[in-house]
């Protein structure tokens, strides 16, 4: 295939494990970030240029530290592509440090707009073993490529992955508080022995959960959805945590889980969806039971000093798109 100058790639968020389902579950949410990458025919003293609006406009690196840059850099590097200048244009809605997988959003943008620059000669498994080497698990890069519910592990290096049906009458509802947690910090905190007992509490719920949600016994959630892997651990880091999942259910969540390693806290509801949604609107009418558990994890993170806000999101079936290339 020939090769395209300029290309941008939209890449939907994620949100992993769902409670039990850790480093192997990955749902995508319709919130996305988009990146634009353009092939200079200049030579330039700096290899690339980098524009950033929206989250981390102000934070992010936009030199050759910047984790899309890093990204792309691997793919060129893949197929010994060693002159090139580049203009990227950064597009973030996906928050920072929150459990909403913008690290894994950015790395797939990345090495896909790469791949189509020059003429897609990874494959779709070539570009996921490169994006979960970056990302260090599978979970949020599987999701956020193909898009929907995804089951990935990560066996003997090699990427292997099942893309599951998410009922369309469950609404996702996210409670975003200014409080950023990285991955890093988030993993440190966990304890490198687990008993056996927990395991298999962890265990058994991830199985209960795929069969609830297959089969639409939505009153299992609540248990389902409980953990004993990594939640308990990074509940220290979040203050008030317990207290907004208990308010969430109070408002009539299906099941609670906090996003990824958090910050965002997770919650399912079940009413129609409407109709039709308004453009580009963060804050969507996702229905009144639905507004109503957004509202009551606000105001219990309120209660612990902590701001935030809450968003009620569809789910991707799409994966990363190519919108346009030239």
């Amino acid at each position: 295939m020939d090769r395209s100058r300029r290309v941008k790639v939209r890449v939907p968020a994620t949100t992993a494990n769902l409670g039990p389902g850790f480093d192997c579950l990955g749902l995508a949410l319709k919130l996305y970030n988009t990146v634009e990458c353009e092939m200079l025919n200049v030579e330039c003293k700096q290899p690339v240029n980098i524009e950033i609006e929206g989250e981390g406009e102000n934070t992010l690196p936009k030199d050759e530290k910047n984790i899309v840059y890093q990204a792309i850099k691997r793919v060129f590097n893949t197929l010994h592509i060693t002159h090139h200048t580049l203009h990227i244009h950064l597009i973030n809605h996906i928050p920072l440090a929150r459990g909403l997988g913008s690290s894994a959003a950015a790395r797939i943008g990345g090495l896909v707009a790469a791949n189509r620059l020059c003429g897609n000669d990874l494959t779709n498994q070539e570009i996921l073993k490169i994006a979960t080497q970056l990302e260090g698990h599978p979970d949020n890069v599987v999701s956020a490529f193909f898009g929907g519910l995804c089951v990935s592990i990560l066996d003997k290096k090699e990427v292997n992955y099942v893309k599951l049906n998410f009922p369309k009458d469950l609404n996702v509802v996210l409670c975003i508080p200014e409080l950023t947690i990285s991955t890093e910090k988030a993993r440190k905190i966990l304890p490198k022995k687990i008993p056996l007992p927990e395991v298999v509490f962890s265990s058994s719920r991830v199985a209960l959960l795929l069969s609830a949600l297959n089969q639409k016994k939505y009153d299992l959630l609540k248990l389902a959805m409980e953990d004993k892997l990594h939640q308990p651990y990074r509940e220290k880091l979040i203050p008030g945590m317990k207290k907004v999942f208990q308010s969430a259910y109070s408002a009539g969540a299906l099941g609670v889980a906090l996003s990824g390693s958090g910050s965002s806290i997770l919650a399912l509801s079940q009413e129609p969806r409407p109709a039709r949604r308004p453009p580009n609107r963060r804050i969507s009418g996702g229905g009144a039971k639905s507004e109503k558990i957004g509202q009551a994890m606000v105001e219990t993170f309120k209660k612990e000093g902590i701001k935030s806000k809450y968003s009620v999101v569809g789910i991707d079936g799409e994966g990363v798109k190519i919108e346009k290339t030239v």
